[in-house]
C-alpha cells in the first residue's frame, strides 16, 4: 500500500454530496440546533465503520468523536470541529441552508466555517480505512457544539477520558491550507460600575457610573498602547476591544449604573483572568472606584491561545502534506482563537489549525462558499498526514 493508493480512494463526488448535506442540516448558533448536523455524521461515520460516540453536552446539543477502528494502540491523529455556524443575517443571494454547487463552488451557510472541513476530516479517514493498511494509532475527528458562542462543547470534551492518546491535533478551521502553529486565545471581561443618582442640575450630589465606565476605557486604552510596541511576529500583540457599553437613567438624571463589555485576545502565555486582575488593580490605583463609585470586574468567556513548535514532526508532516496533495502552504499564526487552545492546555496534545476555505473572505459572510478543489486538497492532506504520522 502506498500513499498514491491511499489518495486515489479520495472520493470527489461523495465528498461533495456530505459537505452539502453538512450545510443543509443547519445549526445557527446561539440557537442550540446543532444536533441535524451530528446526526448527519453520525449516519456517514457508521456507515465507515468508525466507532462513533455522542453525548449531550446540553440537552439537544450532542458532541461526537468518530475513530478508526482496526489500528494499532500507538499514539494517534486528532481532528477537531466543531457542527454549530453563525446565523445566516442578511445579505445572500442564496438560500444559505439550500446548498448549491456554482462554477467550482459549494455554496451555503458554513461551507467554509466549518462543514466543508468536517467533510474533509471524514472522507480522508474513510479513505485510510478503505486502503486496509493498519495504521500505528487510531485517527479520530471530535466534533463539538457552541464554538461559535460560548463553548461550551470544547469545555465538556477536555474533561472526558480521551481514551487514546494523541500525537497531534489538527484543528479544520479555515486557513486557505495555511498551516498555522500558533493561535491567540480570547476573553470576555465585564466591568460593572455602580454611582449614585441625582438631578443633573446638581450633578454632585451624585456619582456618575458613565464617567467612572468613561476613564476606565481610558486605562485599557492606555494599555493598548503598551501591548502594541513589541508585537510578535506571528500573533501581533493581545488587543483590547470595547464592545458594548450601557448605562444610565436619564438625560436629566446622573447615570447610577453603567457596565462596559471588553473583548480581550490573548497571547498564548497570558490568562483571562490575570488580565482583569490587572484590571481592577489598575482601575483601584487610579482612583476610580471611590468617593461613591464602586466597580465589579469579570470575565464571562475565555479561550486559551496556543503555541506550538514550528520544527515539530506535526507542523512538518503537515505542510508537506500539503504541498504533496497539490496545494501551497506558509507555516503562520493566527489573530482568531479557536477550539485547539482547550486541546492543547488541558490535554497537553500539539495543535495547529489547517483547513479548507478562508477565514477572512468567506466566513460569516452572505454568499459563504468553498472550492470543492480546496476540499479535495485538504482531505489529501489530511489523509497524507495522518498516514506519515502514525
Amino acid at each position: 500500500m502506498t500513499e498514491a493508493d491511499v489518495l486515489a480512494l479520495i472520493d470527489e463526488a461523495e465528498l461533495v454530496t456530505l459537505t452539502r448535506a453538512l450545510i443543509d442540516a443547519g445549526g445557527e448558533n446561539p440557537g442550540g440546533t446543532e444536533a441535524l448536523t451530528v446526526e448527519v455524521l453520525e449516519k456517514y461515520a457508521r456507515a465507515f465503520g468508525f466507532a462513533v460516540e455522542t453525548w449531550d453536552v446540553a440537552p439537544g446539543r450532542p458532541n461526537l468523536t468518530a475513530t478508526t477502528a482496526g489500528t494499532g494502540d500507538g499514539p494517534g491523529l486528532m481532528i477537531l470541529g466543531h457542527s454549530d455556524v453563525v446565523p445566516a443575517g442578511d445579505g445572500w443571494t442564496r438560500p444559505p441552508f439550500r446548498s448549491q454547487v456554482d462554477d467550482g463552488r459549494i455554496y451555503g451557510r458554513g461551507s467554509a466555517d466549518m462543514k466543508g472541513g468536517l467533510a474533509a476530516a471524514l472522507i480522508a479517514m474513510a479513505a485510510l480505512t478503505r486502503s486496509g493498511y493498519q495504521l500505528g494509532g487510531p485517527v479520530q475527528l471530535a466534533c463539538t457544539v457552541d464554538e461559535e458562542d460560548l463553548g461550551i462543547g470544547i469545555r465538556d470534551f477536555v474533561t472526558r477520558d480521551p481514551r487514546h492518546t494523541f500525537a497531534g491535533c489538527v484543528v479544520a478551521e479555515p486557513t486557505d491550507l495555511e498551516t498555522v502553529i500558533a493561535c491567540r486565545g480570547a476573553s470576555y471581561i465585564e466591568v460593572r460600575i455602580t454611582g449614585r443618582a441625582a438631578h443633573s442640575g446638581r450633578p454632585s450630589d451624585g456619582r456618575n457610573a458613565i464617567d467612572a465606565a468613561a476613564a476606565i476605557i481610558d486605562l485599557v486604552r492606555a494599555n493598548q498602547r503598551y501591548l502594541s510596541q513589541n508585537p510578535d511576529p506571528l500573533l501581533g500583540a493581545g488587543s483590547w476591544n470595547t464592545g458594548l457599553i450601557t448605562g444610565g437613567q436619564g438625560i436629566s438624571v446622573v447615570a447610577p449604573t453603567a457596565t462596559v463589555s471588553f473583548d480581550r485576545r490573548l497571547m498564548p502565555t497570558e490568562d483571562a483572568h490575570q488580565v482583569a486582575t490587572w484590571l481592577r488593580k489598575a482601575i483601584d490605583e487610579a482612583g476610580i472606584d471611590r468617593d461613591g463609585i464602586s466597580v465589579d470586574v469579570e470575565v464571562t468567556m475565555a479561550m486559551p491561545g496556543f503555541e506550538t513548535d514550528p520544527a515539530s514532526a506535526l507542523v512538518s508532516h503537515a505542510s508537506a502534506a500539503v504541498v504533496d496533495a497539490g496545494g501551497s502552504t506558509t507555516i503562520t499564526g493566527w489573530t482568531a482563537a479557536c477550539d485547539g487552545g482547550f486541546i492543547n492546555r488541558d490535554l497537553g496534545i500539539p495543535a495547529i489549525v489547517l483547513g479548507p476555505g478562508g477565514l477572512g473572505d468567506q466566513a460569516h459572510r452572505p454568499d459563504e462558499s468553498v472550492s470543492i478543489a480546496e476540499l479535495v486538497t485538504a482531505a489529501k492532506a489530511y489523509a497524507l498526514l495522518a498516514f506519515r504520522m502514525l
